[in-house]
């Protein structure tokens, strides 16, 4: 996918990515066309870029299938937003929404197990929290199939993961919502979050199932490995094997998202990230485990390789740092006659033929300079056809 300027798109550009406020997806749903109304919106909420499936809005490209339905993330992020107001009024929770919300979860993923993750989606700032909960319980419940956990752990483990960030209820809005670093004293109150949402999990334990474990999730999701994490400082085994699966989903979605105040980062950035950068954070086996299940390089990626540019056509489980491409131009840029098709998973250099990704405003300067759109290499035509 090609992300561009909000002044730049197109009508008829296919939206590669959905923008969610607390009541769903309220705004744009990934995979439809782009119209003047939309670009009216996107620019009145402030949002400056979009992810589209191509620049070309005569090229119908669908966006990659997600692991959970549309719907279920929106009524997830509804019931969410539900709950934390419910939380901070009165104390109580509906467990029997949040249940149901971690059935959809767990059941659409045990329905597409063979999908790669691609999460493609905007959180408005001030809502960000609802979103990135789903999201959270998303992957938490896919790494827990990972895992092999029976059906009642993985649903425990999804309704954990979407109380993970409770007690951010105690947290100021203008510290959560802060367009900058938080100064000493505001990441001071920050790092109370996890012990407040163990807390408030424990004071509702006589509605809660595992009350216990949930708890353990909330107050142990920012506690790493190597016993640096926060607020305890707990290490190894210390920490539940939920809460160590929650803190990965955790990082891996926040890293990803873009906020006020950073870009996100590709996920091959972040995989590099948090594998090498924040060694002795994670689980060592569950972040292998999880990064065998999340297209590092998603389909539409445009690669620069050893033998020129290549845009991503195939990801497969077990091999996403060793993707399918379509190799279309060479080192200077050039249009090759012939398009070819090229699984780095059976070269002999692997990985190391990728040189780097192109993104943001280099890649928009490649697909004007080369004239043409690589996402038409991504039409199940035959990529050697297109030249004839």
């Amino acid at each position: 996918m090609i992300r561009l300027p909000v002044k730049d798109l197109k009508e008829g550009m296919i939206i590669g990515q959905s923008i969610y406020n607390r009541l769903g997806a309220s705004y744009l749903v990934k995979g439809q066309p782009i119209t003047k109304g939309y670009i009216g919106q996107l620019q009145k909420i402030g949002i400056p870029t979009l992810n589209v499936t191509s620049m070309d809005p005569n090229l119908k490209l669908p966006p990659p299938e997600d692991v959970v339905q549309e719907r279920t993330r929106i009524t997830a992020i509804q019931r969410v937003y539900e709950t934390y107001q419910s939380v901070e009024e009165s104390g109580r929770i509906d467990v029997a929404s949040m249940q149901a919300v971690s059935e959809n979860i767990l059941s659409d993923i045990l329905a597409k197990r063979g999908n790669l993750v691609q999460l493609t989606d905007i959180r408005l700032h001030d809502t960000y929290t609802f979103a990135h909960s789903v999201n959270v319980a998303v992957l938490s419940a896919m790494l827990g199939m990972l895992c092999h956990y029976t059906k009642k752990d993985m649903l425990l483990l999804t309704l954990g993961a979407l109380l993970h960030d409770l007690g951010k209820i105690n947290v100021p809005s203008e510290i959560l919502n802060k367009n900058g670093r938080l100064t000493n004293s505001e990441f001071s109150t920050m790092k109370d979050h996890p012990l407040n949402g163990g807390k408030r999990i424990m004071a509702m334990q006589n509605e809660l199932p595992s009350p216990a474990i949930l708890a353990a999730i909330a107050s142990q999701h920012h506690e790493h490995i190597d016993g640096k994490g926060y607020p305890r400082g707990f290490k190894g085994d210390q920490i539940h094997r939920f809460a160590k699966i929650a803190a990965i989903a955790d990082v891996y979605d926040a890293l990803t998202s873009e906020r006020p105040y950073k870009k996100a980062y590709t996920p091959n950035v972040t995989r590099n990230i948090m594998v090498n950068v924040n060694k002795g954070q994670f689980d060592p086996d569950l972040l292998e485990l999880f990064f065998n299940n999340v297209a590092v390089y998603p389909v539409g990626t445009i690669l620069k390789t050893i033998w020129g540019y290549g845009i991503v056509k195939k990801c497969e489980f077990g091999h996403t740092e060793t993707p399918t491409i379509v190799l279309f131009a060479n080192m200077e840029g050039r249009v090759l006659p012939k398009p070819e098709v090229i699984n780095l998973g059976e070269c002999a250099e692997g990985n190391s033929a990728i040189i780097l990704v192109v993104t943001d405003g280099d890649l928009l300067h490649f697909v004007h300079d080369l004239g043409l759109d690589p996402s038409i290499y991504l039409k199940e035509d035959d990529p050697s056809e297109e030249s004839e």
